[in-house]
């Protein structure tokens, strides 16, 4: 009994330390899943598309090739105008979370952290509360004064965090979560009072709480991609200087990184990810948290790994729940991602407890 209670954790073991030595496996298995789901993604919906009808949709419109012509009309809008944008949409926001999850993980040494402990949730739900409110209405590029107040007010949030609780040693790093904490209930009191006087726009500003992808467009994609990629392609870039964080402040001076500027940059680089895609999906939760959790159990706790390995698979969680948000009645995938990311992440929380790894 007990030779066969004890070779369970070891095979188990055995298959995560194979896992994770070979993080090329885990990419290319992501990548494949990520390609099924952005099919999966156009084709599935009220009304089916064929993948042929949408290979010859994304040809006819990118490259010119005449593969269209046996496509309607309606076809080609619903594909193009209507789920395309939208997958990548969420695609490219659920990378933005789960890197910038993954960053403040590291940099807090908090596996309980995610995209809006700096206060960038209620940040962005007060600043598109406000612009709900006004009486205005003004529009560039799809771009309404909800996002531009949304994603205002994450990066103020953010930086305002950052200049009352510093971002140097290790209690500099606990004073920054306690800051945190403290501006994001002071802003979510502000919330409240919206709420409290908001009358007939309560359920818009719910939307927006809730999180969705109704709206995706190519405008508002082409807007937000360079500032989520680009902010996420510079978090991997330094994964090295969050390596060395890892190891202790001493360490990391004797690795030549300097502690305060790496802090503030990366600081700054997932706030700014976290803001533009919230500014175009309002608040999806759990991704940030639930996906670098499960790499580091793939793959180990390095951040040459865990950074972009996190990317792809929060673009694949996001998509899938989407898909899923969307087959049940099209509601608000923020919604999906708390019914599928809270009982995963507490699964996750008791193999960890009990000595099993993935």
């Amino acid at each position: 009994m007990s030779a066969g209670l004890a070779s369970k954790p070891l095979g188990s073991a055995t298959r995560a330390s194979r896992i994770r030595g070979r993080p090329g496996l885990v990419a290319l298995v992501t990548v494949c899943i990520l390609g099924a789901l952005l099919l999966a993604g156009v084709a599935l919906g009220s009304v089916a598309i064929a993948p042929g009808d949408t290979l010859a949709v994304v040809g006819h419109r990118l490259f010119g090739v005449d593969l269209a012509s046996a496509v309607s009309p309606a076809t080609d809008t619903i594909v193009w105008e209507l789920r395309l944008p939208r997958v990548l949409t969420s695609m490219v926001i659920g990378c933005g979370l789960a890197v910038a999850g993954a960053t403040f993980q590291g940099l807090l040494r908090n596996p309980l952290a995610d995209p809006f402990v700096l206060g960038t949730a209620s940040g962005a739900a007060l600043g598109a509360a406000i612009a709900i409110l006004l009486p205005v209405t003004v529009a560039v590029l799809a771009f309404g004064l909800l996002h531009a107040f949304a994603f205002s007010g994450a990066l103020l949030a953010a930086y305002l965090v950052f200049r009352l609780g510093g971002s140097g040693g290790a209690g500099g790093l606990t004073r920054l979560l306690l800051t945190g904490y403290a501006v994001g209930s002071i802003l979510a009191a502000g919330l409240t009072l919206a709420m409290y006087v908001s009358g007939s726009d309560l359920r818009q500003i719910f939307s927006f709480l809730l999180g969705g992808l109704a709206g995706a467009s190519w405008p508002r994609l082409l807007v937000a991609t360079p500032l989520i990629l680009g902010a996420s392609v510079a978090m991997t870039w330094r994964a090295r200087s969050l390596d060395g964080m890892l190891l202790g402040d001493q360490a990391a001076r004797h690795l030549g990184v300097d502690l305060r500027r790496e802090r503030g940059l990366l600081l700054a680089l997932a706030s700014l990810a976290t803001a533009a895609g919230v500014a175009i999906s309002g608040l999806i939760g759990f991704v940030g948290l639930v996906v670098p959790h499960v790499i580091r159990l793939l793959v180990g706790p390095g951040a040459r790994r865990v950074l972009p390995l996190s990317g792809l698979a929060g673009a694949a969680l996001l998509a899938a729940a989407d898909i899923v948000a969307r087959l049940v009645g099209d509601v608000p995938v923020g919604v999906v991602m708390a019914l599928l990311g809270a009982p995963f992440f507490l699964f996750l929380l008791r193999r960890t407890r009990t000595g099993y790894e993935l």
